[in-house]
């Protein structure tokens, strides 16, 4: 077959494209720096030699989550094209090494790794960054989407309201995260619907997380009695809304006054014992319970900082608008970074995938703590989708980084400030209009049928 020198030339310009696209050595280099080396090879799985590695597979993984196209088949293909140019020998573009790789990968090596990079972030924080010189922690939950396959179903089932073959299967997740630094501290996972699935439940088997002298803040679905109790006898403060159940007796004439709508009030054990509670917990648990309920921005706030002195309604008030800051982790995280919808076919696979996005959203956060550290300002200030997209550009570019030049991509990073948006308010609605298209009402196949009978159905107008 003859090639003109335009057609050659062209196909070599697409193959130092493509080799510029495909270095995931970077996240390799990241994931084996110096405070993650020791802790990931503690963790890789006894394996052999083969052509995708553990801690290659996990680096491969991993920049599957950052990129914008996160296809195995991309990935694959990024492989083969960096092992062509780089001399190396010469990989099948087949994904079906790879996604075996993948599947080797043990779940509690990532998640470990997940949990470890957060604790290591938070260990070398300064005092200054910190509320009043206390650790902050942010919980709350959400929800993601799966392939819509007969395993996701059965372990994950779709929400009640959804006729079969309609809906997807839904997971919910609920994480800790810190207010300093936004990185995340430990994440549970769990069904969305039936026993063992509500938040209150994954926050349980997560709190342990919390250490001594924390502060938690939450919004109205945490604060029962029981869960007070166990973050008093932790030595954990928490600041949260009102439980909804209590909004309709609350009376601040009652209990001890220390202010303007504000107060002590004893609370008392309920009688009914918790499902998921033993007869034993349940009877060595405290009959009463003494917490402070204040009123600010047409919330009623329960806390256990009972001292006005040491921690004021108005500090308290200021300290509690920050806890939307769990919202947009959420969002850099569903959103920015597309864990919203699961791509994997498996629960365990999937479940997988959660942790591999959780693990590449800390190696930004860790990114966007050294670029706070050179720039002399807060972690919160820095733009997380910039940082991201400079990430993700230096992946592709730099073959290899001095200090200097990691300095200098730090000081980037820290250019492109978050605004202050106190009070902001926009409306939940959008301006641009969906696709006019039906929604779809029965299951496929049905569907699939309908249209050879019928023909496509007129678009909506």
């Amino acid at each position: 077959m003859h090639h003109t020198a335009s057609s050659v030339h062209a196909q070599h310009r697409f193959i130092q494209q493509q080799r510029s696209e495909s270095n995931c050595e970077s996240t390799f280099n990241l994931l084996t720096s110096d405070i993650l080396f020791d802790e990931v090879e503690k963790r890789l799985p006894d394996h052999r030699e083969r052509l995708f590695p553990p801690t290659e597979t996990l680096a491969m993984f991993v920049t599957q989550a950052l990129s914008a196209d996160r296809s195995c088949q991309h990935a694959v293909n990024q492989a083969a094209v960096y092992r062509l140019i780089t001399g190396l020998p010469t990989c099948s573009t087949h994904t079906g090494a790879y996604c075996r790789a993948r599947q080797r990968l043990p779940l509690e090596m990532v998640a470990g790794l997940t949990r470890y990079l957060g604790q290591q972030i938070e260990q070398h924080l300064p005092d200054e960054w910190h509320w009043q010189g206390r650790r902050v922690r942010l919980v709350d939950g959400t929800t993601v989407t799966m392939p819509d396959t007969p395993k996701n179903q059965a372990a994950y089932p779709q929400q009640r309201g959804q006729k079969t073959g309609l809906g997807f299967p839904i997971c919910r997740v609920v994480g800790i995260t810190s207010l300093a630094s936004g990185a995340l501290l430990n994440a549970a996972v769990g069904r969305f619907n039936g026993k063992g699935g509500d938040e209150q439940t994954l926050l349980r088997s997560i709190q342990g997380t919390l250490e001594s002298g924390d502060i938690l803040m939450g919004d109205a679905f945490f604060p029962t009695f029981f869960f007070i109790v166990a973050m008093r006898e932790q030595g954990v403060d928490i600041l949260m809304e009102q439980l909804g159940a209590r909004k309709r007796v609350t009376d601040f004439r009652c209990g001890k006054r220390l202010g303007k709508r504000d107060h002590l009030i004893t609370i008392k054990k309920p009688k009914r014992k918790p499902d998921w509670m033993s007869e034993a917990a349940y009877q060595a648990a405290p009959e009463t319970l003494t917490v402070r309920e204040f009123k600010t921005g047409g919330k009623i706030m329960v806390t256990t900082m009972l001292c006005p002195k040491t921690a004021c309604k108005t500090e308290l008030k200021t300290l509690y608008k920050r806890r939307w800051d769990v919202e947009l982790d959420i969002r850099h995280i569903k959103e920015t970074m597309g864990m919203n919808i699961l791509s994997c076919k498996t629960p365990e696979m999937a479940l997988k995938e959660i942790w591999i996005y959780l693990l590449a959203y800390n190696l930004i956060r860790l990114l966007m703590v050294q670029a706070a550290f050179y720039a002399r300002i807060m972690p919160r200030e820095i733009s997380f989708k910039h940082c991201l997209q400079l990430w993700l550009v230096w992946s592709q570019k730099a073959d290899s980084s001095s200090d200097e030049q990691i300095g200098a991509l730090c000081l980037l990073m820290a250019q492109q400030r978050v605004g202050n948006r106190s009070g902001r308010i926009e409306p939940r609605a959008v301006k641009r209009r969906p696709k006019a298209y039906p929604l779809l009402t029965v299951p496929r196949p049905q569907a699939r049928e309908k249209v050879r009978k019928y023909g496509h159905p007129k678009k909506l107008k």
